[in-house]
């Protein structure tokens, strides 16, 4: 049977396979504190579960390893094994996606109490720092923009000056916050946008951004780009 892997598992195996390929050499038995190779195994991974917030008995996470490793009678089949920690994976990435989505609303909350920060019908929260004066642009229309993107830690997740040029893009393809809070931009404006998480990647998160994530935008509207006649 052609046994799948999903998430977090994936990620070992992609890692294993990737050390495997590159070295070729035959994993020693051998204690790890006289193994490099076997220590370096299990310091890669264990990476992905750092920041999971799980407790391992080393004893067990040994002993599971080993018999299947080995081919040997296991407590339970793959599948099971699979199945207890698609489960467990799962439970913690809803609590966490809680978390995030608690932290959102109470910054949310706290930051429409300044006076700067203005708040739209859908709870876009934005701040004008440089009003400009040029036109609007439409849902329909491509603007060209710098911004640096952020969790609301402080966090830097995208920005365009590290690519060293703004960017274009059709405003309908975006995330719901950029598509209302850059029509409310005059060309040559600097915006701050404080975007609630249903206002931008929601429960699915993207990339870096945690499920549920509120995010902060500072977004400098360029122009709006004319299509050539």
């Amino acid at each position: 049977m052609n046994k799948q892997c999903t998430g977090i598992l994936c990620l070992v195996v992609v890692l294993i396979a990737a050390c495997s390929a590159g070295g070729g050499k035959e994993v020693s038995t051998a204690a790890a504190e006289t193994d490099p190779l076997s220590y370096a195994f299990g310091m890669i991974m264990a990476e992905p579960f750092k920041d999971m917030g799980l407790t391992f008995n080393y004893d067990s996470f040994t002993q599971g390893f080993k018999e299947y490793y080995e081919g040997l009678n296991t407590q339970f089949s793959y599948e099971e094994a699979l199945s207890q920690v698609q489960t467990v994976s799962m439970a913690l990435y809803e609590e966490q996606a809680n978390q995030e989505r608690q932290k959102g609303i109470t910054f949310l909350a706290e930051n429409a109490k300044k006076a700067e920060v203005l708040t739209t019908a859908s709870g876009l929260q934005y701040e004008v720092i440089t009003e400009g004066s040029g036109a609007r642009p439409a849902a329909s229309d491509t603007v060209r923009v710098n911004y640096e993107g952020t969790l609301i830690d402080g966090t830097v997740f995208d920005s365009s000056y590290a690519y060293g040029e703004p960017v274009e893009f059709p405003l309908n393809r975006v995330i719901p916050g950029w598509t209302e809070g850059i029509q409310l931009m005059s060309e040559g404006s600097t915006y701050r946008l404080y975007i609630p998480s249903e206002l931008a990647y929601g429960e699915q998160g993207a990339s870096v951004i945690p499920p549920n994530s509120a995010l902060i935008f500072k977004v400098e509207l360029l122009t709006i780009v004319k299509e050539e006649e």
